[in-house]
């Protein structure tokens, strides 16, 4: 509460001259309640020497106070003097992002792909990483980074590569960036200076992706994807193609890995077509009912650029991702990277590269593996009991699932969802604009709900489908 006064007249600029010295004053204190400039519970001076400090009549400033008193802006008590009413905080207009904001209410349960349980982001470790980081950092550590990323990490990351995914790795060709996109960002950039002029894209994916390329001046020609994952043997009739973007480990989102015969075939035609090949690995540690499937890039380096991130095995927040490139694109994505990394932050950097080294990464990775293995199988027996006749495919691996659904009915289910506050997407949502309709289905991302969280997204689930 304050009992100052000269920040009021300061505040108001009340020149009360001529006629109506009632009524000006008596809007003048209501706007500067009204607004909040007066805050509740601020004492007004007395009528005596607000009249003094404005030169009117005391009887006009008495006749304001009564009737902002009347009207509820004011209080008065013998003894305690007039104050601003306590009144609610003023209603200012919503906003358009306030007004956007009540519309995208946060869904009651999460199951929408591409993410992984935030929750049991392992913070002790990585504090403790992070420390060790801390210490050990060299000075210069702490000015403009390399465009290339630190050493430290890019040597942690050649080791695990090599050892988790098969991905022949030297940290001399390792660039870091900040998330897949990014990465994919910069790809677009060289790929365009070296005047190719069609990526080729998988027939389901992300259209974050194919966006991206096109605003670097790619067109991005669907390659269609059938059980054994994309039909890599019609890329030699794809004429004008110089890279394709792929997931072949865990095609996203139908989960199918890519057949041995047509890993063969994509490396086939890079050779023969000078063409490359982005290999998306974006969930490889996270394989349940079979040996994990190698990274592609291990048959030909010098066709394929692996790309790797943190995003699902740790957090999207930390934004740090990897590129293992071929030995002649290194110096061209430094450059379209610019001369320093503005992106990755450098402590970031030499934090993962300390919890990887410590082996902390992999223990967390077990322990995420074991996780979401129980929540799919926890998913296919809700849906055995609950839903039989739902076919579920791309299992094996990664965080999400697929759910076959009658045909026509996948719109409906997706609404019915949203008006139960269940957040789920369907197949069609990721199919590309030229490719030839589908299978009606949802892609159920099983990582994203807390522990607390799963048996009600689980259940959520069930009650909505057909």
């Amino acid at each position: 509460m304050t009992d100052s006064w000269a920040a009021f007249g300061a505040d108001l600029h009340i020149e009360p001259v001529g006629a109506g010295l009632r009524s000006g004053l008596i809007n003048a204190l209501r706007e500067a309640v009204r607004t909040g400039r007066l805050a509740p519970g601020t004492r007004l001076p007395s009528s005596r020497t607000l009249a003094v400090d404005l030169g009117i009549a005391r009887n006009t400033v008495a006749d304001a106070y009564a009737e902002l008193v009347a009207e509820g802006w004011l209080t008065a008590q013998q003894g305690s003097g007039t104050r601003v009413a306590q009144r609610a905080a003023p209603r200012r207009p919503a906003t358009r992002t306030a007004r956007s904001r009540q519309v995208r209410r946060r869904p009651a349960h999460n199951l929408m792909p591409g993410s992984p349980d935030l929750s049991a982001f392992p913070r002790a470790e990585w504090l403790k990483a992070s420390r060790r980081a801390l210490t050990a950092a060299p000075n210069e550590a702490f000015g403009y980074a390399d465009a290339q990323g630190r050493v430290e990490l890019r040597t942690v990351l050649a080791d695990y590569l090599a050892r988790v995914r098969g991905v022949d790795a030297d940290p001399d060709r390792i660039v870091i960036c900040s998330g897949f996109v990014h990465g994919l960002m910069l790809m677009g950039k060289v790929l365009r200076k070296r005047r190719v002029k069609e990526v080729a894209v998988e027939s389901y994916g992300l259209d974050i992706h194919w966006n991206l390329l096109s605003e670097a001046g790619l067109r991005t020609p669907c390659l269609p994807v059938d059980e054994l994952g994309a039909r890599t043997g019609e890329l030699g009739g794809m004429r004008g193609v110089g890279a394709v973007l792929m997931t072949p480990a865990h095609q996203f989102p139908t989960g199918t890995p890519l057949h041995p015969d047509r890993r063969a075939a994509a490396v086939d035609w890079a050779r023969s077509a000078s063409g490359l090949l982005l290999e998306d690995d974006y969930d490889g540690e996270f394989r349940y009912d079979r040996q994990p499937v190698g990274a592609l890039q291990g048959l030909d380096p010098e066709r394929v650029v692996y790309m790797g991130t943190s995003s699902k095995s740790l957090a999207p927040g930390l934004r740090l991702a990897w590129m293992v490139l071929p030995e002649r694109l290194v110096g061209e994505v430094c450059e379209a990277k610019g001369g320093f990394d503005w992106m990755s932050g450098t402590l970031d950097q030499l934090t993962l590269a300390q919890f990887m080294d410590s082996g902390a990464y992999d223990r967390h990775v077990r322990a995420m593996r074991l996780r979401y293995r129980r929540r799919r199988d926890q998913l296919v027996e809700a849906l055995a009991e609950r839903a039989p006749d739902i076919r579920v495919s791309g299992i094996a691996a990664g965080l999400h699932a697929v759910l076959e659904l009658p045909e026509g009915t996948e719109r409906s289910v997706v609404q019915a969802a949203a008006w139960q506050g269940l957040a789920i997407e369907g197949l069609s949502r990721f199919r590309h604009r030229d490719a030839v309709a589908g299978r009606d289905g949802l892609v159920i991302g099983y990582g994203s709900p807390t522990e607390s969280a799963w048996a009600g997204s689980l259940d959520a689930l069930c009650r909505v489908l057909p």
